[in-house]
């Protein structure tokens, strides 16, 4: 996309500073994904192209299925090396169901394990296990070193003085231009909002047919037995390059940003008001997983964040759900707890991750499987995972698989000396596993998931293997204490560290909870032995991140996600209390 805009002029002046433009969120950047579909347009030979940067990842499946409402066409991106992987059949399906012509780029085609050609067999052979119709296999193909900028039509190496000429040119080809009628009734869909501190909340989506100019009123109609609102937008803009430009109408086919419609969500149509005519509302895949979302109850909540209270929780993920599609949020009979489901555990992560930026606290459940009866009987959410793997760790992934209930599908080498296993699990199988196979394969696993489908529900899966270290009394942790704890389990907390009672400090190696003291110091006598003496040693303790916390939880615990720390906690605080229930 860098390479794009700066060919078609958008950032000429300043392009050395550019870096990932449409990856511009804090997470994009540390995760190295896209999270969020963003919109951008460059001139190439006089005409205009709107550019829309959907994620892969099928957790943020939300934001392909609107953006795919407002293209008319896609560029496949494969990995010259790593070849189609599972998010590429899973945005190509969508594509294809849309009936999406495709333009097909094998981009890093300079890196040392390439294999082009044997890529390009693998994307034939993917769009012919998606069954597409005829006409959208005769798609170009373009070899490109995206980060010089560098392409070439069909297999090779781009030239010392290629450009991207041939991709946008091939764009103008593949591509056809809008269908819709300049001079027809007004007819907008929105897939998009956003909100600016001075405008208010601002609907992004496509004009489908005939004009939208500003200072007229339009009609805002909503889905199911809503009212339609006609209202004038205070501003109308376009998006010219990067920016967000205030211009006097939209033609069909373009991108619009309307501000001044208070009340409007997406999905809604953006009509002429004197022949109001609706166009279907967005639909995107179930939820297949749900987790509680409270208020912090610990006893040291409220010291880091700003927003403690179930009100600002509740708030919070009512915007959310506003702009998020693939969210959904229930009331539960407590009236502080608030269930909210999504497509998988990446998704609740870095919708946990962003709220604790903006400085909520809240404690979260493990994930659950929603499940469905089909044919009176329950089922659960079946997932597609590929691992890349070292030759060497076959076994790990394999072993590991077994008790999950999972099945190799597939086994083929990869890159040299390593090997990509295909495999089918259920959903509740695979909360957890990246972290253990991470761990057994020394972080060198690739590991993509994707929905399958439903499948019969298998039984009782295994959770945790070893029960919880849990903190006896309130006070700080320290290295004395955490010395002889070492021995029964991994710790989770370093010395120094505030505790309370009720707190999971560590793992324990063994099955079963273990209650234990960490805050207790050694006592200050004036025997002196060799053995009193030797100097403490702690390995570092396990650091937690929001998803590896979330994974390994069980039932009776949650997740303290405050600003500045992730701690495990048991729902119960006191061991009297935990005996009872």
């Amino acid at each position: 996309m860098d390479a794009i805009l700066r060919a078609g002029g958008t950032f000429a002046e300043h392009a050395a500073v550019i870096d990932r433009v449409m990856d511009s969120n804090d997470q994009e950047k540390e995760r190295g994904i896209t999270i969020l579909a963003k919109s951008a347009s460059v001139m190439w030979r006089g005409v205009k192209i709107n550019l829309v940067d959907t994620p892969g990842h099928a957790d943020f499946g939300g934001e392909v299925e609107r953006a795919l409402t407002m293209v008319d066409g896609v560029l496949l991106l494969v990995d010259a090396a790593e070849g189609p992987l599972p998010q590429t059949r899973y945005v190509l399906s969508k594509a294809v169901a849309a009936d999406l012509p495709a333009v097909v780029v094998i981009n890093k085609v300079d890196r040392a394990d390439a294999r082009p050609d044997e890529v390009l067999d693998e994307v034939y052979q993917l769009f012919m296990d998606l069954e597409v119709p005829d006409h959208h296999i005769d798609f170009p193909v373009l070899s490109a070193v995206a980060r010089e900028g560098k392409v070439t039509v069909g297999i090779g190496m781009p030239g010392d003085d290629a450009d991207l000429a041939p991709l946008l040119d091939a764009i103008l080809h593949t591509v056809p231009a809008p269908l819709g009628d300049p001079e027809a009734p007004l007819q907008a869909l929105v897939t998009n909002l956003d909100a600016s501190d001075y405008l208010g909340r601002l609907a992004i989506g496509r004009v489908m047919r005939g004009t939208l100019h500003a200072g007229r009123q339009v009609a805002v109609i909503k889905g199911g037995d809503a009212a339609t609102i006609v209202k004038k937008p205070s501003k109308v803009l376009g998006i010219a390059g990067l920016e967000r430009a205030e211009v006097d109408r939209i033609v069909a086919g373009d991108v619009f940003v309307l501000a001044g419609l208070p009340d409007v969500e997406i999905g809604d149509t953006i009509a002429d008001p004197s022949d109001p005519d609706p166009l279907p509302r967005l639909t995107v895949d179930e939820p297949v997983l749900r987790m509680t979302f409270g208020p912090n109850t610990s006893p040291i909540s409220g010291k880091e964040g700003t927003y403690v209270t179930s009100r600002h929780i509740r708030d919070r993920l009512a915007r959310e759900v506003l702009g998020n599609v693939a969210i959904k949020v229930e009331d539960t009979e407590s009236p502080d707890i608030i269930q909210v489901a999504g497509r998988g555990e990446l998704q609740l992560a870095v919708l946990i991750e962003t709220m604790r930026r903006e400085g909520y606290e809240l404690e979260v459940s493990r994930p659950e499987v929603i499940t469905k009866d089909i044919d009176g009987k329950r089922h659960e959410p079946l997932e597609e995972g590929v691992a890349d793997v070292p030759d060497d760790h076959v076994g790990t992934v394999t072993q590991a698989l077994a008790p999950r209930k999972g099945k190799v599908v597939d086994m083929r080498p990869g890159d040299p000396g390593r090997t990509l296993i295909t495999f089918e699990a259920p959903a509740r199988g695979l909360l957890g596993l990246r972290t253990e196979l991470l761990t057994a394969t020394r972080g060198t696993i690739l590991l993509h998931t994707r929905h399958r489908g439903w499948t019969p529900w298998v039984g009782d899966l295994p959770s945790r293997k070893g029960g919880a270290m849990i903190a006896d009394r309130s006070g700080v942790s320290t290295a004395y204490a955490l010395d002889n704890l070492q021995l029964r389990g991994e710790l989770l907390v370093g010395p120094g560290e505030t505790v309370y009672e009720g707190m999971v400090i560590g793992e324990n190696s063994r099955a079963g909870d273990m209650v234990v003291n960490c805050v207790r110091e050694k006592q200050k006598t004036n025997i002196r032995t060799h053995a009193a003496d030797d100097a403490v040693k702690l390995p570092p303790p396990r650091e937690l991140t929001i998803e590896s916390s979330i994974e390994m939880i069980t039932d009776d615990e949650l997740v303290e996600i405050t600003p500045g720390n992730l701690r495990v906690r048991k729902r119960r605080l006191r061991e009297q209390d935990r005996r009872r229930g």
